[in-house]
């Protein structure tokens, strides 16, 4: 089973005019206000899927600061997930510094998705106020068993948009403080899976971290595959494609050329997020018949 943990979807009406939704949503507009910025529904996410060889995808929105549109979001993304059961997995997304936002994980939990995610700070980085701000929320999901993936990124090297100036430090603490919740670290966790090479203290708060690949292609030489599996362990290294950034034959095609061994390639292309949603029943059942039957065309 080919599993993608981190794919973003949009309903019709941001998709069809993304300028009207700039306004006090400045992280939006820096990350979509090219026209060359892909936006996609579910429907798109599927035929990708079918085209690319992947089984289930996990799919979110986007941290909104305005509460309406990011429970308009969040409804979407619950009606993908029911439309499409055996293909998707859905997280809530949010901005973490709004009052509504323990009520709407709740809500969405209620409703069927797997946790939160992605949550980003793209202005601020993760400081101390971010980490207060997810601490409510944090625990809701401890109590439910849910999971949450955070936006991280390396704090080095180029600019782009989107690029946070969170620290390795800063990704450090957020796992530190949260360590009995399990947390996926987007786009690597910026590096920090590389000091798993400690002997002291990083192991045990990693225990319940994993690290997604999102992005990958434009940042990292292919040998990161074989060197984080050979840090941090196959086993916590997901799939994540940052769809409709990138699809997923780009990874594959990456891998292949790392020569990493067949064992870690299948881990980091399915077994490690099959294991990590089974754990929690989030995974999605067996499909029965023919994938083509289903709808690839848009909806909503």
């Amino acid at each position: 089973m080919v599993i993608d943990f981190h794919t973003h979807i949009f309903p019709a009406a941001i998709r069809k005019a993304r300028q009207d939704y700039f306004d006090g949503e400045p992280a939006f507009e820096l990350l979509y206000q090219s026209p060359r910025a892909r936006l996609a529904g579910a429907g798109q996410l599927i035929a990708a899927m079918d085209e690319q060889g992947v089984d289930v995808s996990v799919v979110f929105g986007f941290p909104w600061r305005n509460a309406d549109i990011f429970r308009m979001h969040n409804n979407y993304i619950i009606e993908a997930v029911r439309r499409y059961p055996q293909r998707l997995v859905g997280l809530a997304c949010l901005d973490t510094a709004s009052p509504a936002a323990a009520a709407e994980i709740e809500r969405c939990l209620d409703a069927g998705l797997a946790g939160m995610g992605e949550l980003a700070f793209y202005e601020s980085g993760i400081d101390a106020a971010c980490l207060r701000q997810l601490a409510p929320l944090m625990a809701i999901c401890r109590r439910r068993g849910a999971l949450a993936l955070i936006h991280t990124n390396e704090p080095v090297g180029h600019r782009y948009p989107g690029k946070s100036p969170n620290t390795l430090r800063q990704i450090y603490r957020l796992a530190n403080t949260f360590h009995d919740n399990t947390l996926v670290l987007a786009h690597w966790g910026g590096g920090l899976f590389f000091y798993n090479l400690l002997k002291k203290e990083v192991r045990e708060c990693l225990r319940n971290v994993y690290f997604d690949t999102a992005a990958s292609p434009y940042l990292y030489d292919a040998m990161v595959y074989r060197i984080a599996a050979d840090t941090v362990g196959a086993g916590k290294v997901l799939l994540g494609t940052d769809f409709p950034l990138l699809q997923a034959g780009r990874y594959f095609n990456e891998m292949r050329a790392a020569g990493i061994r067949q064992a870690d390639r299948k881990a980091i292309c399915g077994g490690s997020a099959a294991s990590l949603l089974a754990a929690r029943g989030w995974l999605p059942p067996p499909q029965g018949g023919d994938r083509a039957q289903q709808s690839v065309s848009d909806h909503r």
